[in-house]
Parts: structure tokens; C-alpha cells; sequence
């Protein structure tokens, strides 16, 4: 009996598959997704805790309801693994010829079964009750899932969400998959309340999802297929709003996962295979700003450090954030309420650091306007992460430029080396007069070994590192590297000396600088990090537009790119010293 149930995930090529299936089938189809994620992820990379706590749910999804005509809706999509698995996509997974044709987010473009592209967090609930009120505006009867995280409960919008679900008076599913964490552990007041009801098995009269108006479900083993498809069905065609609290284990299946869920949200190539710690080790701009904020605050007791839930990106380590104590706090996945809540510390007497990843900033946009800028009070925001990726979709870190550098008020700068970075933040601690971003560069750390004395309080004062002739190359933030790269390529292919600049602020222009290249340059180009629309480049190009100064821009063209090779993207926006130096010689020819 035993061998005609072995590799169950074989013949499951389609959520009908699954439906044909016997509990003991079910059973053995999950601990084979698990071990295929496992082994897979551990190659390639990607989330790994996430995924491996939600398998029977999955599959206890797809055999009670009808996907895609019922509607299921990730949040984050930090748990669509097992659900690709199932929807047609396992050879992603099995196949290691073939473990990168398929996005590790959901992508419509690749299955019906997938309803949106997804990668921040806190949208499932509003896009499920944006389903569900189009079904009921045509008169459809499908039924609407939204699977969230308790992590992303922390999210304004999943709040939103919550908010007009409750009140939709017709079908829609809500799963509360709670592990008792986010990427690190959860913060804020709803999960005291989650805690309780946990603890009493969903019995607590306190209980937030009924207040709201919600009918509510407690189940405490969301590893248990048999339990879950009964609660599923019971749950299943129901014409009002339902919540479903399920109870699971982040990391389920491997012990380091389980005991280490911060670790194993998300892992490299090889984590599983290594004995020691796979932790960088050596300094880094994260390890160089927690080092300079905790001597900070050590010597000004208003210094405080901010993460919308993603510490590790910005170096914020455990240990960083035990030390800290007051001078550090967690406000979840919520980066709108983050931005106004350092703009309140600024405004009251304090020092707000807030560390963002550059995809993420683009949340809080009104917030940076209204809530900071507009009352123009001097917190301090560093963006990490900022550059043209190969990332997904849903993850691009190359629009902050735009985004951040026309809100006025707001001061972006963009260091070059850690000299600069640490002047440029502590500058901007200490002073009263603006808001204040931070580009954080990017990769290896560079030093000069000589301290930065320049005053940044002297706006848009660009810096000449090497006065030239003909051509001046002005090379922002992370792009000052290849600068050089171009500098040394037009020396030697072309025999021009060209003037090399250093920008540093990324909100303004060195009128003065600008004027003096029209007296022996020909042509000026810009380089920078990031999209070209609304960015840096065209600023300076605005400038010489009445004059015969010829400016070329060279940055990223305006797109969503999936995935695509770095050198790619460098390759086909000429973003390298020799297809450069060659856009040059055709301009001054």
C-alpha cells in the first residue's frame, strides 16, 4: 500500500488533482511539498519560513474550494509556494533545469490561479473586498479568500481592508495565518489581543475580529489537513464576511526554522548546508549605521532608531535592537504611520533615524508631503537598497529618486563613500532646518580614509574631485564609481581629460558650477542609480535647455522590469564606461 502512495506530488498537476485525493494521500502530498521547498530553496534562495508553515493550508484551500473561479488572494506572496506547487507550476520546484522560470510571487501572467502581483504587504484584504463587490455587482456566487499574515496586520491598509469587509454583507473569507510573527518578531497592540486568543483557543469575549462585525473561527492546528478542510467547508458559500484565525508554526518542518524564524524568513543559497552562522561578517554601510546610531544615543539620549518591520535591512541585528531599548522601535509593517510618527518625534524634541528599503518608501508618499515636509520638521530618513536591481516586480528599488528629490522641503543626498555617509548623518541628526534622506550606498563598502569636513548645511553644492576639460561627468551617489570608469575610458580611447563631479545632494543644483562648465565643455553628462523620469539627470538638463550645452542622461528607462539580469539592464540602458564613452564620441562628433 505504502509504494502506491509514494510521490503523491507527481500526479498533482491541477487543484482538481488534489480534490481526487484520500486523507492519507493529502498527508503525503504535504510532507513532499515541504521536502521539495526545502531542497529547493535552500539552492536557489527565496522564503523559506513562510512557505514551509502554510503547506496544509494550502492544500486544504485547494480541496475544498474551486480556484480560479473561487478567488484566492496572497498577501505578500511570501506563502505562494505550495499554491504554485499545486496550480501547475511544480516543475519550478521539482526541476532544477528549471527552478527560475517562475517568479517566487503571485503572477497572473503565469497561472489563472493567480489574481494579482503582489509583493508588499497588507493588500489582501482590500483586494479580496474589491473581488467580492465586483462578484456581487455582476451577481456572481464564487466564494473570496484573502490569506494574510498576522504579520501584515500590522499594515494600515489591512486595517482599511478589515474595516469595509466587515460590513460588505456578502461572501467573503478571511484567514488569519498567525505564527506569532512578521519578518521579525510582531509588534503593536493587536497581537496582545491575538496572543489571548491563541491562549484560550479563540474563546476570549475580548476579541477584535468580532467586534469589527466578523464571524469568527478559531483553529489551533493549521498543520492538520482533516481539520482545516472541515472548517473550510463549513465556512464555504457563507453570504456574510467570515474570519478565519488559524494558528501555525513559521518554518514548520526544520528545527533552525522553527527555533530561528527570523533567520529563515527569507535565506541564500546554501544556508541549510553550512555548520556556522551564514552571517555577513565585516563592516558594511548596516553595520556602519547601527554602530553610529548606537554611539549616538549613547551620547544623546533623544536619538531613537525606526523600522517599519524590516530591521534587517538596515542592519537593525537582535542584538542591536535588545541594546537599543528605548532608542529603537518596531511600529510593524506600517511605513505610512512610520514617517509620521519620526515627523511627531521631530517636532516634540527628538531624533528620529528611520531606516526604509527603497521599494517601501514608495507607501508613504503623502506622508513624506504632508506629514513631514509640509511642517518641514528635521527627521531623518535613511533609504536603503536604492539602485537599479535585478529584483522582481514587485520588489524594484530604482524609483525613490523621483519620488523623493521634487517634494520640496525635503533634503535627499547621496554619499559616495563611508566618509561622506557618516558626515552627511550626523549632519543631518543634528540639525533643525529640513527633513532629511539619506541614499545609503550600495555593496562594498568604499573609504577614502579622510574625514568629511564638508558643511551640508551650504545646499546643492556640488563637489569637483578632478577639474577637466570638454566633458564633465557628474556621477550620483552609487554611480560616482563608474564616473571613474568613464573618466579613465575617455582618457584612453578618446584623450579627453574630462571633469569629474561628485554631486552628493540630490534635490537641487549647483547653479554656480553648472554656469562655469559652459566656458570649456562641450557636453555634460549625468549618471545615476536609478529611473530617469523625474530623476536627478533631467534636472541638469532642464538647465542648459536654453543653451548649446549638450547633456546626455543615462540612468534606467521608466519600466517594471521581472528578474532581469543586472548586466542586462546595464547593457540595453548603456550603462557601462564603453557604450558611454561611445554615446559621447557621437555627441561631440
Amino acid at each position: 500500500m505504502q509504494n502506491t502512495m509514494t510521490n503523491v506530488l507527481e500526479r498533482v498537476n491541477s487543484p482538481e488533482d488534489v480534490k481526487q485525493l484520500s486523507l492519507e494521500e493529502l498527508n503525503l502530498l504535504a510532507e513532499e511539498i515541504r521536502q521539495t521547498i526545502i531542497k529547493r530553496v535552500n539552492i536557489t534562495g527565496g522564503h523559506f519560513g513562510p512557505n514551509l508553515g502554510i503547506v496544509e493550508a494550502t492544500i486544504a484551500l485547494h480541496y475544498v474550494f474551486n480556484s480560479p473561479i473561487d478567488k484566492i488572494v496572497f498577501d505578500v506572496s511570501h506563502q505562494c509556494y505550495p499554491h504554485k506547487m499545486l496550480t501547475g507550476r511544480k516543475e519550478s520546484f521539482t526541476n532544477p533545469e528549471k527552478y527560475g522560470i517562475y517568479t517566487g510571487y503571485t503572477a497572473p501572467e503565469e497561472s489563472p490561479h493567480d489574481l494579482f502581483k503582489v509583493g508588499h504587504t497588507s493588500t489582501s484584504v482590500s483586494l479580496a473586498t474589491g473581488l467580492a463587490k465586483g462578484r456581487d455587482l455582476r451577481g456572481g456566487k464564487e466564494n473570496v479568500i484573502a490569506l494574510i499574515g498576522d504579520g501584515s496586520l500590522s499594515g494600515g491598509e489591512a486595517y482599511e481592508g478589515l474595516n469595509n469587509a466587515a460590513v460588505l454583507g456578502s461572501n467573503i473569507i478571511i484567514i488569519i495565518n498567525d505564527n506569532d510573527m512578521s519578518i521579525a518578531e510582531n509588534h503593536g497592540g493587536l497581537y496582545g489581543n491575538l496572543k489571548l486568543l491563541r491562549d484560550t483557543k479563540g474563546l476570549a469575549e475580548n476579541n477584535f475580529f468580532k467586534a469589527l462585525g466578523f464571524e469568527y473561527h478559531y483553529i489551533d492546528e493549521g498543520h492538520d489537513i482533516k481539520k482545516l478542510i472541515e472548517l473550510f467547508e463549513k465556512v464555504k458559500d457563507t453570504n456574510y464576511p467570515v474570519i478565519i484565525h488559524m494558528h501555525t508554526i513559521k518554518g514548520k518542518g526544520v528545527e533552525a526554522a522553527e527555533l530561528d524564524k527570523e533567520s529563515y524568513h527569507w535565506i541564500v543559497p546554501g544556508t541549510l548546508d553550512k555548520k556556522e552562522s551564514c552571517s555577513f561578517v565585516g563592516e558594511s554601510y548596516e553595520s556602519i549605521t547601527a554602530d553610529y546610531i548606537t554611539k549616538k544615543y549613547n551620547q544623546d539620549r533623544s536619538v531613537i532608531a525606526i523600522s517599519p518591520a524590516t530591521p534587517g535591512v538596515s542592519g537593525f541585528t537582535k542584538e542591536f535592537r535588545d541594546k537599543a531599548g528605548i532608542h529603537y522601535a518596531d511600529v510593524g509593517i506600517a511605513e505610512e504611520h512610520a514617517v509620521a510618527f519620526a515627523s511627531g518625534i521631530a517636532k516634540n524634541g527628538g531624533k528620529p533615524i528611520l531606516a526604509v528599503m527603497s521599494s517601501f518608501i514608495q507607501r508613504t508618499y503623502d506622508q513624506l508631503s504632508q506629514d513631514l515636509a509640509l511642517n518641514n520638521n528635521p527627521a531623518t530618513l535613511l533609504i536603503f537598497w536604492g539602485a537599479i536591481s535585478s529584483a522582481d516586480a514587485t520588489h524594484l528599488t530604482c524609483f525613490d529618486i523621483p519620488l523623493i528629490s521634487n517634494i520640496p522641503n525635503l533634503v535627499y543626498l547621496a554619499p559616495t563613500n563611508k566618509e561622506e555617509y557618516l558626515k552627511m548623518l550626523d549632519w543631518s541628526v543634528e540639525q533643525n532646518s529640513y527633513p532629511v534622506a539619506i541614499r545609503v550606498p550600495v555593496g562594498e563598502v568604499i573609504t577614502t580614509g579622510v574625514e568629511d569636513y564638508t558643511d551640508y548645511s551650504i545646499l546643492n553644492k556640488f563637489k569637483v574631485e578632478e577639474q577637466g576639460s570638454e566633458v564633465a561627468i557628474i556621477g550620483l551617489g552609487n554611480f560616482f564609481e563608474l564616473g571613474k570608469k568613464v573618466k579613465s575610458e575617455l582618457i584612453a580611447k578618446l584623450g579627453i581629460h574630462p571633469t569629474l563631479i561628485n554631486p552628493r545632494f540630490i534635490t537641487g543644483i549647483d547653479n554656480q558650477l553648472l554656469e562655469t562648465l559652459k566656458e570649456n565643455h562641450k557636453v555634460v553628462i549625468t549618471l545615476e542609480d536609478g529611473v530617469l523620469d523625474g530623476g536627478f539627470g533631467e534636472k541638469i538638463a532642464r538647465f542648459y535647455g536654453s543653451s548649446d550645452m549638450k547633456v546626455l542622461n543615462f540612468g534606467a528607462k521608466k519600466e517594471f522590469t521581472d528578474r532581469v539580469p543586472l548586466d542586462v539592464i546595464y547593457q540595453r540602458n548603456h550603462l557601462t564606461p564603453e557604450l558611454i564613452t561611445e554615446d559621447i564620441k557621437r555627441c561631440l562628433s
